[in-house]
């Protein structure tokens, strides 16, 4: 089944954004950079940017988030690049993504609670609750051997719609709260129906079953 390519940021723009910084990782790679550098970059930049929300900084904490999404966006590319793509810096970048994304929506809602806006504060949970379950729904998905790479809220959406967001002015940034946390939940419920609908097709004729899904367990906790 092939997945529906409607996003938010559509995929020709995202093309775009990286062959402009492509010349950026040519040259990162002859430097022998290591990607996980760049990983780790990333977490603590946007860590700094959640101080910054804190402080009331909303547009140094916008340009943070920004910063360190370019950053995430370097790792990944420049690992292919230069030859070292492994498992681990997979499972690396993948588990840094969810701290950085906590540090950063951390930081957004407390801006929120300390200019009163408690509403937004809300809504910056619900975008908290979706942007996991994104990530969690593919996951998962991809662990019970459905693809799931689908919806129009992924984490690109995230941090530009928030980044941009709080650069441009604090009611822009509201706007983009609610959004992510609409769409981000929305994305998580697609990834849902597009892994029943692979479930519930009929099956190939010439495709064997994995039997890897008959010894899948299934706890109290996972369902």
């Amino acid at each position: 089944m092939t997945p529906p390519n409607r996003r938010l940021i559509p995929e020709r723009i995202q093309n775009a954004y990286m062959r402009l910084i492509a010349p950026l990782i040519r040259l990162f790679t002859r430097w022998g950079l290591n990607p996980n550098t760049f990983t780790v970059a990333g977490v603590i930049i946007t860590s700094f940017a959640a101080v910054a929300f804190f402080m009331q900084s909303p547009r140094l904490g916008g340009f943070l988030v920004l910063l360190g999404g370019l950053c995430d966006s370097i790792d990944g590319s420049l690992a292919r690049n230069s030859g070292k793509a492994s498992r681990f810096g997979a499972l690396l970048d993948s588990s840094v993504d969810r701290y950085a994304e906590f540090a950063m929506l951390f930081g957004i809602g407390g801006y929120f609670l300390l200019t009163r806006d408690y509403f937004s504060s809300a809504g910056t949970f619900l975008a908290l609750c979706g942007s996991f379950m994104v990530s969690y729904t593919r996951a998962r998905a991809e662990s019970l051997g459905f693809a799931a790479k689908v919806g129009i809220m992924q984490r690109p959406e995230r941090i530009v719609f928030l980044g941009a967001g709080a650069l441009i002015h604090p009611v822009a940034l509201t706007i983009a709260i609610w959004m992510v946390a609409v769409f981000a939940n929305f994305t998580a419920l697609q990834r849902l129906r597009f892994a029943f609908k692979q479930d519930s097709g009929p099956p190939h004729p010439h495709k064997k079953e994995d039997p890897k899904l008959k010894s899948v367990p299934v706890t109290k906790a996972e369902t």
